[in-house]
């Protein structure tokens, strides 16, 4: 926007500079040839584009000025860029006028602005360039870095450490930073499944001892009802514990990738299975199951135990959660090449604060409270899904109902 102004005034100080330049030479022939042959006297060329003229001046003020003004020649009326200066010469006072016409002044700085504009925008191409081949050359080793190191792995299992090649020292010094940084994040998982799964492994024989004399102290005729009682109450603690301590156990088995893949089973079979062991909760809270899966929908290289446990907390968290004569609808859909299964219910609903914490361990909300909950069934569900590389997408509503949408990934659903 401000370059036709700045060409308009670098070409009107160059016109200035040229007028004064003129003057400068004409005074200098005035002085060596005289006066006489250039007063009382107008010198312009035919189109009229520039003028020159010298006479007397009756003022008594010195004049060096430039400015634009309209002068009558031959009858017509021009705009000129007037450079004006008086002078004596032989006694007498002249005034000097050196003109050029506006419109050749503009002729010339017309080319010139768009000279300009087309400097202006190959500089702008130039940069351009100079930004692509920066941030393609000078910075490809970042990318590689960001591409390699964090983009696409699996946390917190990041492969091994491939040097990436570069002769910034910044870079290399980002890339063993990035690396030591991942290997102590690996390190610390590694230990904590480590310590996890031992310590499941070693609780569950003091855990199994105890609950083998409580049962043979239920065995003896002369303990007391009091003492019965106590010990029901001790077996149900076992057994709470028990069931935390396995569940924990096979959380860190699937995260150490202890199951293989290796079964095929029809994924409405599967269901059914699933309903046949959880049809009696279904009947205490007289809820009705709905399964719409396609028969041909076969699951291909998974394992089956896990897949059935994933299937099964979800089920059972809709009728742990949900209301007398409620609905639970398990629902197959294939669109857009992409496989997927949701799990609706007509529960309480969870609220939109707890929503992202749900597959936290350990993490029991208001609803589960009065429940016989560990926090633990959401994460197994979690665990499995990421095993087989399944997407969980969760929406619910308070007093409403949940939905569970498992998106199966490609290859792991077949048709036929």
């Amino acid at each position: 926007m401000l370059l036709p102004a700045l060409i308009k005034n670098i070409n009107q100080n160059y016109t200035d500079s040229k007028l004064r330049k003129q003057k400068d030479k004409l005074l200098q022939i005035i002085k060596i040839q005289g006066i006489k042959n250039y007063s009382d006297a107008s010198y312009y060329t035919p189109l009229k584009e520039d003028y020159i003229s010298i006479g007397v001046d009756s003022s008594t003020e010195a004049l060096d000025t430039i400015k634009n003004e309209k002068r009558l020649i031959q009858g017509d009326t021009i705009e000129y860029r007037i450079l004006s200066h008086n002078f004596n010469a032989e006694s007498k006072k002249y005034l000097m006028e050196i003109a050029i016409s506006v419109d050749a002044i503009t002729e010339t700085t017309r080319p010139l602005q768009n000279i300009a504009f087309q400097v202006l925008l190959g500089m702008i191409l130039l940069t351009i360039m100079a930004d692509q081949f920066y941030s393609t050359y000078v910075l490809r080793p970042l990318g590689l870095i960001i591409k390699t190191k964090l983009i696409g792995h699996k946390f917190p299992n990041f492969g091994s450490y491939d040097k990436v090649k570069t002769s910034t020292s910044d870079f290399e010094y980002l890339d063993i930073s990035i690396y030591k940084m991942i290997e102590t994040i690996e390190s610390t998982f590694q230990k904590e499944r480590e310590f996890i799964s031992n310590a499941s492994h070693e609780l569950m024989t003091p855990i199994s001892i105890l609950q083998s004399k409580i049962e043979n102290m239920f065995e003896q005729e002369d303990i007391a009802d009091e003492l019965k009682t106590r010990l029901l109450e001790m077996q149900k603690i076992l057994n709470r514990l028990k069931s935390i301590t396995k569940t924990l156990l096979l959380i860190s088995q699937i995260e150490n990738e202890q199951f293989l893949k290796e079964d095929y089973i029809p994924l409405a079979e599967l269901l059914h299975e699933v309903y046949d062991e959880i049809s009696i909760r279904l009947q205490d809270k007289n809820i009705n199951l709905e399964i719409a899966i396609p028969a041909e929908w076969q699951l291909v290289k998974v394992n089956k135990f896990l897949l059935f446990n994933l299937f099964f907390n979800l089920i059972n968290n809709a009728i742990k959660y949900n209301k007398e004569d409620g609905e639970i609808n398990v629902v197959g859909l294939y669109q857009n090449d992409i496989f997927s299964v949701s799990i609706n219910d007509t529960g309480i609903g969870i609220g939109a604060a707890e929503l992202p914490f749900i597959f936290n361990r350990f993490k029991k909300f208001r609803q589960s409270l009065t429940q016989d909950s560990f926090g633990l069934g959401l994460p197994i569900v979690k665990s499995i899904a990421d095993f087989h590389d399944i997407k969980i997408e969760v929406t619910s509503e308070k007093n409403v109902g949940s939905s569970f949408k498992l998106v199966f990934p490609a290859g792991l659903i077949k048709i036929g």
